[in-house]
């Protein structure tokens, strides 16, 4: 699956990792064995409110998303062993490599989308 913004119509991650069940959620990135986060590679949580990254050797992004996928609110190199901030309306969260937001371009009020790659070909 990919992250696709709506908004501008760029790619903003081509492998997705959903993170739907209560295992998959509590596991997240922690305790992963290498030094950062792949580039290209996305973890969606839902349903989740606010992060944590205690185990995590590395920073990420992060995009915080209301039940429309809009996105609204967005941490840049959210750092290991920290609490996020709790934002009202989140309904789920995707967490990216360190510096995608910025790089992408990525802005409050983008709307996101998770699809197959299938559907992006049709």
């Amino acid at each position: 699956m990919e992250l696709v913004n709506l908004s501008t119509g760029t790619i903003i991650a081509e492998n997705v990792i959903p993170a739907y069940t209560f295992i998959k959620r509590l596991k997240g990135l922690m305790f992963t064995s290498t030094s950062s986060f792949p580039e290209g590679d996305a973890i969606h949580i839902q349903p989740c409110r606010s992060i944590h990254s205690y185990f995590m050797k590395y920073e990420i992004d992060v995009l915080y998303l209301n039940e429309s996928n809009q996105i609204i609110a967005a941490e840049c190199y959210f750092r290991p062993g920290t609490i996020g901030k709790h934002h009202k309306g989140t309904e789920s969260v995707i967490e990216l490599p360190a510096g995608t937001i910025n790089k992408k371009k990525i802005k409050i009020g983008h709307s996101v989308q998770i699809q197959n790659l299938k559907e992006r070909v049709s």
